[in-house]
């Protein structure tokens, strides 16, 4: 998520951790256009994860009949940038959260409503801690991307950093 996007998020400090993941249900999709074009949805917005689905749309399907790899990589990715918002939208006055890396791996062909998890594999008071300590903190967000009947479709790895802010 660019700092535009993040700058356009009310997530106010005491409203991190579990309320600033409820403000994520809304705010997200007012932030960020192509969540709205694609009518991502959430299915679950916690500070254990994050799931979000991309319905079955024809418009987005690739020649196949599933949906296009760009759409799977903008669900990926969005709901890795709401779980990085839940986390650390509290710390936008000082830094800017951006993906810097992504990698997406496809294992059978996704048809129907795709769901995408997120999970954070560092710990969170971790990261803070590089970036208080002055570093620029890098952390990875995994998502498992699964259809309708619960089978793996995909995965995929956004490699996050959290910015300090210029003064």
């Amino acid at each position: 998520m660019t700092g535009a996007y993040a700058a356009r998020m009310t997530i106010a400090p005491e409203n991190s951790n579990r309320q600033g993941f409820e403000a994520i249900r809304e705010g997200l999709p007012a932030a960020v256009p192509m969540v709205r074009t694609m009518n991502l949805a959430f299915e679950q917005v916690s500070p254990d994860r994050v799931v979000m689905v991309l319905p079955d749309q024809p418009a987005f399907h690739n020649h196949i009949g599933g949906p296009h790899a760009g759409a799977l990589f903008t669900l990926g990715e969005s709901a890795s940038g709401a779980f990085v918002l839940g986390h650390f939208g509290d710390l936008l006055h000082r830094a800017t959260p951006l993906a810097v890396q992504s990698t997406i791996r496809y294992f059978k062909v996704a048809m129907g409503p795709i769901r995408a998890t997120a999970l954070l594999t560092r710990p969170v008071d971790e990261i803070r801690e590089e970036l208080d300590a002055g570093a620029r903190p890098e952390f990875d967000v995994e998502i498992e991307f699964t259809n309708g009947v619960g089978d793996i479709t995909g995965s995929m790895t956004v490699t996050w950093t959290l910015r300090p802010n210029r003064t």
